[in-house]
C-alpha cells in the first residue's frame, strides 16, 4: 500500500501535512497555521476532526471512545455537562457509585423514575415528601411500618383501613367520632 504524503509550509497558511492512502481511500491532515492545531481523519463514510486552540479542544466524530489502565478524572471550575440527545446514557460501575452535590440534587424524567436495590434501599432527609398527582401506592411484601412519635391520616373524601386477618386499634387513649358511627 503505497503512500502519498505532502508536506507544505507557508509564512501565511502555516505547516500542512497530508497522508493519503489511495487503497483505504482516507486521508489524514494536520494543520498547524499559527493558532489553530486540526488533526483531520476523513474516509469515504465518515469524517473526525480534533481542533485545538489555545483556550480549547473540540473532538469531532462518529464515535468517541476513550480507555484508561488506571483512573479518568474530569474537573472543571465551572458547568460539566454529559447529554445524549437520542439515545440512552448508561453509568455504571464495578464497584460503588457515590453523587453528591453542595447545592440541590435533581433526579428527573419525562417518562417513569425507577430506584432500585436487590438489598436495602434508603430515603432520608431532616423533612421527607412523598407526592404523587393521581394516587400513592406504599406496599410492603412481608410487612408495612409507618411510625413516628405523632402520625396523622387524613382524606378529603373517604377513609378506609381494611384487614383480611386480625384488625387491631389501640391506644391508651382512643377516641372514634362521626356524625354517624356504624359498628358491626
Amino acid at each position: 500500500m503505497p503512500l502519498v504524503c505532502t508536506l507544505m509550509m507557508s509564512k501565511e497558511s502555516g505547516v500542512t501535512v497530508t497522508v493519503v492512502n489511495s487503497d483505504d481511500s482516507i486521508t489524514q491532515t494536520i494543520t498547524m497555521d499559527g493558532t489553530t492545531l486540526t488533526l483531520k481523519v476523513e474516509g469515504d463514510e465518515e469524517t473526525s476532526t480534533w481542533t485545538q486552540t489555545q483556550d480549547k479542544i473540540a473532538i469531532d466524530c462518529k464515535d468517541f471512545e476513550l480507555t484508561a489502565s488506571n483512573s479518568i478524572k474530569c474537573t472543571a471550575a465551572q458547568t460539566i455537562d454529559i447529554e445524549s440527545e437520542s439515545g440512552d446514557t448508561t453509568i455504571t460501575s464495578g464497584a460503588k457509585l457515590t453523587q453528591s452535590a453542595t447545592g440541590d440534587c435533581d433526579i428527573s424524567s419525562s417518562a417513569n423514575t425507577s430506584v432500585c436495590a436487590t438489598s436495602a434501599a434508603k430515603l432520608s432527609g431532616s423533612t421527607a415528601e412523598v407526592a404523587a398527582d393521581t394516587s400513592l401506592t406504599l406496599s410492603g411484601s412481608a410487612s408495612a411500618e409507618l411510625s413516628g412519635p405523632t402520625v396523622t391520616i387524613s382524606a378529603d373524601a373517604s377513609l378506609s383501613a381494611k384487614s383480611s386477618g386480625t384488625a387491631s386499634l389501640e391506644g391508651s387513649m382512643t377516641t372514634i367520632k362521626g356524625s354517624l358511627i356504624t359498628a358491626g
